[in-house]
């Protein structure tokens, strides 16, 4: 809570918090994304989407850690969040995948709000390694899946559907190694609406937050 305070060394300290919840309250509206360099785009008018907003998720099909195939049908509308790891990381996957159990928490009785983790090794992680990896990071959410299939697929879909990679990648093709923090919220439309570090705890707050904003749409 901000206090209104305004004496002395004490305006310095306050004032960020004053300008930031400024901020939050003058426009809690959510950007949309359309282009890699992450160009935000206000729609005043929700008419216009169709015609200004022309990205969207491409439809895939892989297989979940339950050997269950998930598809573009499961997450129409439906809020999803992209993240992208390995099983067998040892620098940012294993902080993504902390930091996410706390958005994974939040919603997990929550059927409408979907988290994929898609497997930029699915060569290694097969459905026995991801299940072992979900069960021991003790994740217990029936909505977050961990994806594993063709290797095309995954990073095709990463670099030109959900722009994962901060070097935008168009040039990329499967036989460069995908490693990236980035996390994506997508919305009901399959539309990317927030950017977040995977690997910082603050922002899971502000992704738990947007998810609520986008729930009340």
């Amino acid at each position: 809570m901000c206090r209104t305070v305004f004496s002395g060394n004490n305006l310095l300290l306050i004032l960020p918090c004053i300008l930031l919840s400024y901020c939050h309250t003058k426009d809690e509206r959510l950007p949309y994304y359309n282009t890699p360099d992450f160009t935000p785009v206000f729609i005043q008018n929700t008419r216009n989407i169709e015609d200004s907003i022309t990205h969207q998720i491409a439809n895939f099909s892989l297989t979940g850690q339950d050997g269950k195939t998930i598809t573009g049908k499961d997450i129409e509308g439906k809020i999803h969040i992209a993240s992208f790891i390995f099983t067998s990381c040892g620098s940012i996957c294993p902080a993504i995948t902390a930091n996410l159990k706390k958005v994974g928490a939040h919603f997990e009785n929550d059927s409408n709000v979907m988290i994929l983790s898609f497997s930029v090794a699915p060569w290694i992680d097969d459905v026995p390694v991801l299940k072992a990896y979900k069960e021991n990071n003790g994740i217990t959410s029936k909505n977050w899946h961990f994806l594993t299939g063709d290797r095309s697929e995954i990073y095709n879909l990463a670099r030109t559907s959900y722009f994962a990679e901060e070097d935008l990648g168009f040039t990329k093709d499967s036989t460069d190694f995908l490693h990236t923090e980035h996390i994506l919220l997508i919305d009901r439309s399959r539309r990317i609406r927030g950017i977040y570090n995977g690997t910082l705890k603050l922002d899971m707050d502000q992704l738990i937050r947007d998810i609520e904003l986008l729930k009340n749409k």
